[in-house]
Parts: C-alpha cells; structure tokens; sequence
C-alpha cells in the first residue's frame, strides 16, 4: 500500500513535468518523443518512436509486475478465496462494463467508438495514494477490496487489449510465441529458476508477438503468470521477483510512460475542441459515472442475491467511495487510448483521461472523507478471523 501510494506522488510528478514540458516547449517534446530508434539485427531489426519503444517495451515490465501481482493474488492472495474474492470481482465487471457501454452509447456512429475499452481501467497507484491521504480512518479490509478489485480490473484490461486491439495477425509468429511460452513453462517444470534464465526467452517472446500483430507488452503478463508463486526449493521466487521489479516499475517505469504519454497542449483552442468531443465526453462520463454507477450498482445486487459477502468492517456506503475512486483511469486508460487512436483525437482523449482522474480523485477524497469522519482510527477488523 504504501508503495503504490508513493508511486502514485511520483507518476503525479511525472505528470505535472510532461504538462510543463509540452505547453511550454512543445516542438522539443514532440521532436524528442517522436525520435526514431531502431534495434535488432539486421533483417529482424525493428524502428520505432521512442514514445513506442516506452509504450511497447519498457511497459512490459510493468505488465510484467501487474502478472506477478495476479499469480500471487489468485495462489496466495486475496482472490485464492472464491467466497471472499465474489464480491471485488463482480464489481470489478460492474465497473468495466457500464463505462464502456456509456462511451459507446455517446460515441455511437463516430470515429472514436474505437476508444470504448479506455474508461475501463482503474489506476491502483493514484486510488490508494488518496486512500493513504486520508490517514488510519480508512479500515484495512477497505484497502484490501480495493487492491482485489483493481487486480481483476487489471485481468480484464489484459484480456481486452489482448482479445481487441491486436491487428494484422501472422500465424507463423503467433506459432513462434507459442513454442516459446511452451518452451518457459518446460524450463519452469524442469527447476530452472535463476530469472536471468528466463531472460532471452521473454526477448524472443516479445519479439515475436510484436511481429505477429499482437500487443506486444503481453509477453509480460504471460511470464509473470508463469512464475512459480511457491517456494521453490525454498526460495519465494515471485516474491522476490516483485521486490525487485515493483520499485523499479512504479518509480522508473511508469513515470516515464507518464513523462512520455501525458503531454497534451492545453491551449484554448485545444480545450474548446475536447469539450466539443465526444471522446472526451465519453471517457469523462465513462470514468466519472459509469465506474461509480457500475462498481456500486454490481456491489450491490451481488449483494442481494448472495454473491459474496463484505468484508469485515466494510459496508456498502464505503463501497461507494471506492466506486468513485475508481474513476481514476490514467496508466492503462493512456495506454489503451495510444492503441486506440492516431493524430488529434489522441488528445481529446487524453484531456478527458486527465479531466476525469482529477475529478474523481476529488470528489473520492471528499466522498470518502465525509462517510469516515465517524469512523474509529484504532479500529482494525481481524482478517485472520473473517477468512477463517
């Protein structure tokens, strides 16, 4: 928690930088992010922007993390327990499901209903960074809801980049993946568990699924998810793995991803045309109301019909802060809306993914603030015993 809270100051800070450098220099940021750069050998040899070479390569250490988290959460975490996991992943769906069905409903008929998926996604560094502002009011069991949540919700942003904007397949790459995930989960049975090991198989991975037309950030994932999350002779290979990674990919990783992506010109005229938008509105409306109506609204009938119990200490008005929390989409939201869209809707939708960040952050903390201010600080609901 206190990780992802301190990430979240940084990727703030990272943000303001990227706003400062691009409003007051924007011909330098454009020309610096847009700068081509080519690696690889010879024929195989691959020439991005540096933006993209950020977007597609250094942000698989993130989705890197992000598997790792899902491995340990679903062997060892929260989500291990079926009963207690219902409850964060029904509204998980809730909260993905209803903002992508308001942004499609207002962008119906237009060129940007391409961008549905980017008001899906909740940003777990900057919703816990306001949950820590508010101190020892806020009950563990809460932060744990919220961390169980944002981990499906994380699932479910894979499984739509993966499934939706992946384009121009090639069979014979996709094949050349295969044999290699096959080739890392037999290394895995065979005890093979220094991570260096594993190193120039996740390069060829990379590589081939960025051939093959499928995001290629997803080679990531797949190798976090095949970390053994158990011991193994004795050493807690994935949980050393994340003490490692996790600093560097909240405090390097993501901030530069932020530095890179978050530079919009905030100009009159550029203000005055995302206000217009209705890729802006979209994901406004998408992140501002439709995760807090479909977060709550999915809580609650799961609720009624038994799917899943509160936690200890938690009660549906605490559900409803959390559910506007999670209008703050920043790090998938802009990731998506880079395989979404190309040329100047590309800023309208970052306008809107920064508008409405900022709007929910807000009026979560002020939400939250009011329904805890009664709450006792010393209170800790015991975990052990609710599990049990």
């Amino acid at each position: 928690m206190s990780l992802e809270a301190a990430s979240g100051v940084v990727m703030l800070l990272a943000t303001a930088a990227a706003l400062v450098w691009v409003n007051t220099d924007t011909a330098g940021y454009t020309s610096w992010w847009h700068h081509q750069l080519t690696l690889g050998p010879g024929d195989l040899a691959i020439t991005e922007s540096l933006v993209h070479w950020v977007n597609d390569a250094l942000m698989t250490v993130f989705f890197f993390v992000v598997g790792l988290e899902i491995k340990r959460e679903l062997v060892t975490g929260e989500l291990r327990d079926r009963h207690r996991a219902a409850l964060p992943a029904v509204a998980a769906l809730g909260g993905m499901v209803v903002p992508a069905v308001l942004f499609v409903a207002i962008n119906v008929g237009g060129k940007g209903v391409d961008g549905w998926a980017i008001p899906m996604a909740t940003d777990i560094a900057f919703a816990v960074g306001v949950l820590a502002l508010l101190g020892p009011r806020v009950p563990s069991s809460l932060k744990l809801f919220l961390l169980a949540l944002a981990i499906v919700d994380d699932i479910g942003a894979i499984v739509v980049i993966a499934l939706f904007y992946s384009s121009g397949l090639d069979g014979w790459w996709l094949l050349g993946a295969l044999a290699v995930t096959l080739l890392v989960v037999v290394m895995s049975r065979l005890g093979v568990d220094h991570p260096v090991a594993y190193v120039v198989p996740g390069v060829v991975l990379w590589w081939c699924l960025h051939e093959a037309g499928v995001e290629p950030t997803l080679a990531g994932v797949a190798l976090g998810l095949l970390t053994p999350a158990r011991p193994r002779r004795g050493t807690p290979v994935l949980e050393r793995l994340e003490d490692v990674l996790h600093p560097i990919s909240s405090f390097v990783i993501v901030p530069i991803f932020a530095l890179a992506n978050a530079g919009v010109v905030l100009s009159g005229d550029a203000i005055d045309h995302a206000l217009s938008s209705r890729v802006t509105i979209g994901i406004v409306v998408g992140l501002v109301v439709g995760k807090f109506v479909g977060i709550l609204g999915a809580s609650a009938l799961a609720l009624r019909v038994g799917i899943g119990v509160l936690p200890e200490g938690v009660h549906l008005r605490h559900v409803a802060g959390i559910a506007v929390l999670g209008g703050i989409g920043f790090t998938v939201s802009l990731f998506i809306t880079d395989l979404a869209f190309r040329g100047t809707v590309i800023d309208d939708a970052k306008i809107g993914v920064l508008a409405a960040s900022a709007v929910a952050a807000l009026l979560g903390m002020i939400v939250l603030r009011l329904l805890l201010r009664d709450e006792d600080p010393t209170f800790t609901p015991d975990l052990a015993e609710d599990a049990g």
